[in-house]
């Protein structure tokens, strides 16, 4: 018998194509914009270092490679963008770079000329408006939005101005501002569905039914961002059917929407109907869903990340679109920077978020967590809070892009250490209860009261906000102030 393999025709390969090389200009470009996309700075910063040895001069890995100093928090990043701007000089992007640059170095005037002259020379460039509106806020001025009106009367064609404008009070919880805005832009845009939604939205915050309701009842659109909308509008009115149905309309659209979960979890409470009170424990009331455990760390670990971040919090501000009322937020991603100090701060905190991970309830592929437990995670942002009292404090809010979210305190003030009894809980950790302008009675589904070297973690579809605290009197020995890192965990899908 002939051996098979013998008696086969013979093959014919196709000649293969060389393989890239990597040292090349534009595969380095490649690799080091795919690094950064994946939030590997180290990787991105060494690949733009080899392709500038070999193109000094061009213009867009000196860019790159100056905002991947920023984001790395190099010292010598303002000199970075100073190089970029003398290859490209008409960058508008690389103009806000520095004015960024500057800010983080102490420079707040410096870096408030040079966003004004951004807004000036390019008011449609609305990321440059809302830094340099941060700016006026962090200084303490009244009208920190004016950059805006003065974009808009440069640019009245341009909606996007409008929009941004818009996001910028809301943040900051003026939504009755925010709404006359929307009703300007919605005059100036007729043709603009979206804006009859963002009055329709900041009208119902500010508490103003009757327009909000009239507003809703003009919409033709049936996007996502409309049904999560009015299924709040609905929460408001107590008109839980409607809300459901708003909801159902916006689970079909995108199974797994943070803010839909977070609504229906409400939403669930409020019913008083057996089923619906077993679906509100189901979602965010089994045991280990919510955990506060030690930080997986030695002692050193805190001490030297609390002294850095302490340094980060003197040129810090309040940020525009966030939950923070007083106090300070650190700019970027705090886990992107290349401090030593808070390397190792991020290696313990994975550690600790494996032990959470061990400790959830089983898989199960219908809950908006519990369907991703066994999957990887990485962190998509991490930053630092220093509260200092005053009535400081976080709005109740959900991070809509997370699967986890979470506290890490490394300092707390005296004033936490309240009893269970106290009906004030300052400083306390709160989950579940609703944002203010729903106006609903619902009550935490838990406090936790803040230790020093403990993290809190959760999931993302629980409102969570913090007590306001007042430092009270000052004796020897009190503490007053609240310092925290925070961050989102999600999915670490190759796609993602």
């Amino acid at each position: 018998m002939a051996d098979p393999q013998n008696s086969a025709p013979p093959r014919t390969t196709t000649p293969r194509s060389p393989a890239p090389n990597p040292a090349t200009p534009e595969a380095l470009l490649e690799q080091a914009v795919a690094a950064r996309q994946s939030g590997d700075l180290d990787r991105a910063a060494q690949a733009l270092d080899d392709l500038l040895a070999v193109a000094p001069r061009h213009p867009v890995p000196l860019r790159l490679r100056a905002r991947v100093a920023l984001e790395r928090a190099e010292p010598n990043a303002l000199a970075r963008f100073d190089t970029a701007l003398r290859a490209d000089p008409g960058n508008a992007d690389l103009h806000l770079g520095k004015a960024q640059a500057l800010d983080v170095a102490g420079d707040t005037r410096g870096a408030q000329i040079v966003a004004r002259q951004i807004a000036e020379q390019a008011p449609g460039f609305t990321e440059a408006l809302t830094f340099l509106s941060s700016l006026h806020l962090a200084s303490g001025e009244a009208d920190f939005t004016a950059p805006f009106a003065a974009a808009v009367q440069k640019a009245p064609q341009d909606p996007n101005i409008r929009i941004a404008w818009i996001d910028a009070l809301a943040g900051i919880e003026r939504f009755a501002e925010a709404a006359e805005i929307a009703a300007q832009a919605r005059a100036a845009f007729a043709h603009e569905p979206h804006f009859v939604l963002l009055e329709a939205i900041q009208a119902g915050s500010a508490g103003e039914w009757a327009r909000a309701e009239a507003l809703f009842a003009e919409l033709q659109t049936q996007s996502l961002q409309r049904h999560l909308a009015e299924a709040r509008h609905r929460l408001r009115a107590g008109e839980w059917a409607s809300a459901q149905t708003n909801l159902d309309h916006a689970f079909s659209r995108a199974p797994r929407e943070v803010a839909a979960w977070a609504l229906q979890g409400l939403l669930w409470r409020l019913d008083a109907r057996p089923e619906a009170q077993a679906r509100a424990r189901w979602l965010h009331e089994q045991a280990g869903l919510v955990q506060f455990r030690p930080l997986l760390a030695e002692p050193d670990v805190l001490d030297r990340a609390r002294a850095r971040l302490e340094e980060l919090h003197r040129a810090a501000g309040m940020p525009l679109n966030q939950s923070l009322r007083g106090g300070s937020q650190t700019r970027g991603v705090l886990f992107q920077r290349s401090e030593p100090a808070l390397a190792a701060l991020h290696v313990a905190i994975r550690a600790t978020l494996e032990a959470y991970r061990a400790d959830l309830p089983p898989a199960d592929p219908a809950h908006p967590l519990l369907a991703q437990r066994e999957t990887p995670w990485k962190l998509a942002g991490s930053w630092s809070v220093r509260l200092t009292g005053g009535g400081d404090h976080h709005a109740a809010h959900i991070h809509p892009a997370g699967l986890i979210s979470s506290a890490l305190y490394l300092t707390v003030p005296s004033e936490t250490q309240a009893s269970e009894e106290d009906a004030e809980h300052p400083g306390w950790l709160e989950l579940g209860r609703a944002p203010a302008d729903l106006g609903l009675t619902l009550d935490p589904l838990t406090r936790i009261r803040p230790i020093e070297g403990y993290l809190a973690l959760f999931p993302s579809t629980l409102y969570h906000g913090t007590r306001p605290f007042t430092a009270g009197t000052i004796d020897a020995g009190t503490v007053t102030e609240r310092l925290t890192v925070a961050f989102d965990v999600i999915t670490n899908h190759p796609e993602v």
